[in-house]
């Protein structure tokens, strides 16, 4: 269902608030101030019933200059707007500062209502209507019905009320299903209750008792309870004006601008990519690192320009723009911003964002440029193969991908199973995924690797697998890298044994004089299993040149041989078979001492505490005080 959130904007006293009153019998004016002085200082909200049963929510905005922070941060949540005229004073300075706020957020729908009408006669109000026309061509309000209503006596407003009930089935359903997201434009405390936020709900939906996330901070609160329009509700959606009650926070913990969003769904920065377009008449060009104040959803942010296409913007110029922000912020790809000068506070421009959480850009980089265009242009498709070439490194999975677009996870999965069909991503687990392009990479790297290490070492049967993931995986540590390995295994392009990696199709290739000193090494070491030999007692027994002798016993570690440490090695069988027997000793014992080992394998305590000492570092065994227990069943 469609929720409809009507907004006003126009000049000081140009009776935004009056004509509100008129409308739902409520007057949005709250501070002792604004009632002393008669004008609005801060938001006001309220709402009213439209023919057909239609609840619109009411968004009262300050016309002052001094208040323009304020009235940006009630536009954004608009789906229609009234822009309040006045008859006896025509458009004036904030009229047109806040038309193109109103353009800049790409605000589609609106109604252009002259107040005051009573106060002038027939011929003015139709020079004002003409003046109006002619201000409002070029913008979104051109073809918008001009209505003169007088809030006093009444005229006119029940022809207002049908024009804005006319406009429900035009305007566009925010999406529902996407994650929950919500800026928060008022904080407040009720006794009794505690900590109150209000804001207009972007995205998707929130019920009572869900736990949300308030960002740019990392904090989880949960929901106590829930009001649309004053009334009490289970549950709200996208479009609806809403007060939530929160638990667990204090109200100076949270700030005006801060948002109110599912957990882990979004990811603060202090960097955001966009398209900056400055107004025609905006009063000033922008060059690279100047400071200006962005507007996003209820927050103001102080941040440094860098412009990434060329060295100035000029009024009516569009450009491709990094922000660096002097503070935290979270957004989302395709958020409108307003941009405004640092001081003097002027209204420039409004941006589009494009790359929600990119990295550092330097100016004039084409690759960058090229990057940021085809992200601005496509879909989801386009911006997850994007993050994808970006992150693969860091081995996304479906949440973390979800967190730094702000789609919801059920999109991501849907958009991997299309970049998949297209062949672009490589799943690893079912759980991560990384682009084609950088599983290719690793597979080149990989294979240089290992052909280098086969040249060089013919009598190796591979490189270690901690060698291979050091030098290919940005996080060689990772469980994912082990993954990787052993998928392309499957695949028939490595071959894993053991704590080593060769290509499927290597193999060692022995001369006749390696395989007769193989043998020998092979039957030194069957002789006495448990007693085996040092390296050293065991060359000088074999016949051969010591050369060979070293590159065949190289040939034979960690497939024959299990080297224990520097000098003490034991057969294949005697090290299988020494497991075997923890194994079997298990079966009706809880622990095992150095003592029932050695007489296990009938050989000295030098050469059991050997054994376990190895056996604890392949996290076979346990060692607890003087016993082990058994880790590995």
């Amino acid at each position: 269902m469609k929720h409809l959130i009507i907004g006003t904007a126009g000049h000081i006293d140009h009776g935004k608030t009056t004509l509100i009153q008129a409308l739902t019998g409520r007057n949005t004016d709250r501070l002792k101030e604004e009632m002393k002085r008669g004008i609005s200082i801060e938001l006001g909200f309220t709402h009213f019933d439209l023919p057909g049963g239609i609840r619109a929510g009411i968004v009262d905005v300050p016309g002052h200059e001094r208040f323009i922070r304020h009235m940006l941060a009630g536009v954004g949540g608009m789906d229609l707007v009234m822009l309040v005229i006045a008859a006896d004073e025509g458009v004036m300075a904030q009229t047109r500062e806040h038309l193109d706020i109103l353009q800049m957020l790409s605000i589609k729908k609106g109604i252009v209502v002259i107040t005051k009408a009573d106060l002038v006669d027939p011929e003015w109000l139709e020079m004002i209507k003409e003046d109006v026309s002619e201000a409002l061509q070029g913008t979104f309000l051109e073809e918008a019905p001009i209505l003169d209503v007088d809030s006093v006596s009444r005229r006119g407003i029940s022809e207002l009320v049908e024009k804005l009930a006319g406009y429900y089935h035009e305007i566009e359903a925010r999406d529902e299903k996407a994650p929950f997201r919500m800026p928060i434009d008022r904080v407040f405390t009720i006794t009794g209750f505690g900590t109150v936020v209000t804001g207009t709900l972007t995205e998707g939906n929130v019920k009572t008792e869900d736990t949300v996330q308030l960002y740019p901070g990392d904090q989880e609160v949960r929901i106590r309870n829930i009001q649309v329009h004053g009334e009490t509700m289970p549950q709200a959606f996208a479009g609806q004006r809403v007060a939530i009650n929160l638990s667990g926070v204090k109200r100076d913990q949270i700030n005006r601008g801060d948002y109110l969003a599912k957990p882990k769904s979004m990811k603060p920065t202090m960097m955001v990519d966009g398209r900056l377009t400055l107004l025609k008449n905006a009063p000033r060009k922008l060059k690279q690192r100047d400071r200006v104040r962005i507007y996003h959803g209820a927050s103001e942010i102080l941040a440094r320009l860098v412009i990434l296409e060329q060295e100035t913007i000029e009024p009516g110029e569009s450009a491709l723009v990094q922000f660096r922000l002097e503070e935290k912020a979270v957004f989302k790809k395709g958020d409108q911003i307003v941009v405004r000068f640092y001081s003097p506070m002027e209204t420039l421009g409004g941006a589009t964002i494009i790359e929600p959480v990119p990295d550092k850009h330097k100016a004039m980089r084409q690759d960058i440029i090229d990057m940021l265009t085809a992200k601005e242009t496509g879909g989801p498709e386009a911006d997850l193969e994007q993050a994808l070439k970006k992150t693969s490194h860091d081995f996304p999975d479906v949440a973390s991908l979800s967190r730094t677009f702000g789609y919801d996870e059920d999109v991501i999965r849907e958009t991997i199973n299309r970049l998949m069909e297209q062949n672009l991503v490589y799943t690893i687990d079912d759980r991560h995924f990384i682009h084609r392009d950088y599983y290719e990479t690793l597979l080149d790297n990989i294979t240089t690797h290992l052909l280098k290490y086969h040249k060089n070492n013919p009598l190796r049967q591979g490189m270690s697998k901690e060698e291979v993931k050091s030098r290919v995986f940005e996080k060689p540590k990772s469980r994912i890298a082990e993954q990787l390995l052993e998928n392309m295994q499957k695949e028939n392009i490595l071959r894993l044994k053991g704590s080593f990696v060769s290509m499927a199709d290597f193999s060692v290739k022995p001369t006749p004089e390696q395989k007769d000193i193989a043998a020998q090494l092979e039957a030194l070491f069957m002789s006495s299993l448990y007693s085996p030999p040092k390296l050293d007692e065991a060359k000088a027994k074999v016949k051969g040149k010591e050369k060979v002798i070293q590159q065949v016993l190289e040939m034979m570690m960690g497939d024959v041989l299990v080297r224990l440490h520097q000098d003490l090695v034991l057969h294949r069988k005697a090290y299988d078979g020494a497991k075997e027997k923890i194994r079997e000793h298990f079966a009706n014992h809880e622990t095992l001492s150095v003592a029932e080992f050695r007489d296990l394998l009938g050989t000295s305590r030098k050469y059991a505490v050997a054994i376990l000492e190895y056996l604890d570092q392949e996290k076979f065994t346990l060692r607890q005080g003087d016993n082990r227990i058994l880790i590995e069943k």
